[in-house]
């Protein structure tokens, strides 16, 4: 396993054991911060797969440019009559990065059930890291946005590699114990 993946999925089991202390605490401001924690890594977790995913299909000979300049968050330009990445960004949403890693993959569009559920777990995400107003998160909606990323990670395994995500069968079971 590659350091980055080795990061991302400690990433993970970090956010499912703050999510696992948000439910054992009895004190309602470590709740708070626990669901927090738990939310934000978990989608810290998602972005460091998709990359280590996207940096790895990005270099196969058979990706076309253009892919790999959305994959690598790279510009693509026109140089010299030919298609060439370009050293300066170009942000690409990451559920496009995800549904176009499934097209390299499995040579499908596939948009299955994960996706509404990502979405709605990232609608989650943003109250809370672009917030208009004090958002409310319970374990519940918290616990709902882990299991999504999981089974986003777990679909994404299944499109590119052919075999599951390796975390998904512990479900939220964190191997961590602090």
């Amino acid at each position: 396993m590659s350091e980055i993946d080795q990061f991302a999925s400690s990433l993970l089991e970090e956010a499912k054991r703050f999510l696992e202390k948000a439910t054992e605490t009895s004190e309602p401001d470590a709740e708070k911060a626990y669901l927090h924690a738990a939310l934000l890594l978990a989608f810290c977790s998602l972005e460091a797969h998709v990359n280590s995913v996207a940096d790895e299909i990005a270099v196969r000979p058979t990706t076309p440019v253009h892919s790999r300049g959305v994959l690598l968050e790279k510009r693509v330009e026109l140089k010299k009559g030919e298609f060439v990445l370009h050293s300066s960004p170009q942000i690409s949403r990451l559920v496009d990065r995800i549904l176009l890693l499934h097209r390299l993959g499995s040579k499908s569009n596939v948009d299955g059930g994960w996706r509404a559920r990502l979405m709605a777990a990232t609608e989650l995400r943003n109250m809370l890291t672009h917030p208009k107003s004090v958002p409310t998160l319970s374990a519940a909606l918290v616990k709902k946005a882990v299991e999504s990323v999981i089974d986003t990670l777990d679909q994404l395994y299944l499109a590119v590699y052919k075999t599951r995500f390796p975390a998904a069968h512990r479900d939220l079971n964190s191997n961590l114990s602090f």
